[in-house]
């Protein structure tokens, strides 16, 4: 009997729009600042677009996904399934605000998009969680919309963060500076600011 493949399921294999707008810019960035070799973990890895795209890429790499929210580890399983690469592990369950991740350590830890629809916490405890796995050199890779000394870059940032606060207060489009203390305190330094496609950026902070 043939057994149905998960992955061929669109209904459980999900596809953002965004993501596939954005993955090729994101790839040249983590492709010149990743590690050649280790464990890359993923935080958030929304629908796992990101993920497959990044493991086919990047083969020397062990590419481990991970989302708190369980339609979203689906998603990532069905990618995951559907492409069949060796280096995409199966999503864990990581919810930052945890202090067990449920992963000793990492190479590199990637977040894309998630620091302005959460609660300021998230970010918080995102650091609190790079500064516990990553080793000295280990690379924390952001990406997102930010304002740069408390002004948005663009009109169309200030609707979004507008729009982001109405959804939930504690939401909204983080200041880069704030961001930056927040790699301070816990030891990570802010190496590089990259201007993205659409208004966006990445931020590379390393461990000290």
């Amino acid at each position: 009997m043939n057994l149905p493949d998960a992955g061929a399921d669109p209904a459980v294999r999900r596809n953002a729009p965004a993501a596939t707008r954005n993955r090729d810019a994101i790839l040249a960035v983590l492709a010149r600042v990743l590690p050649a070799s280790g464990v890359v973990l993923e935080i958030a890895s929304g629908t796992g677009q990101h993920a497959v795209h990044c493991a086919a890429a990047l083969p020397g790499i062990d590419w481990q996904p991970s989302d708190p929210d369980a339609a979203s580890r689906a998603s990532i399983d069905a990618w995951r399934m559907h492409e069949k690469l060796p280096n995409l592990k199966p999503p864990l369950a990581i919810d930052v605000r945890s202090a067990d991740w449920g992963i000793e350590s990492a190479a590199a830890i990637v977040c894309i998009n998630m620091i302005h629809i959460a609660p300021w916490q998230a970010a918080e405890d995102l650091f609190d969680g790079a500064k516990r796995l990553l080793a000295a050199g280990g690379v924390l890779y952001l990406y997102g919309p930010y304002r740069r000394h408390g002004a948005h870059t663009a009109p169309s940032n200030e609707a979004f963060d507008a729009q982001l606060r109405a959804t939930d207060p504690r939401w909204g489009v983080r200041n880069m500076e704030a961001v930056e203390a927040l790699g301070r305190a816990a030891g990570l330094a802010l190496e590089e600011v990259v201007r993205m496609p659409a208004n966006n950026f990445s931020l590379v902070f390393r461990k000290g």
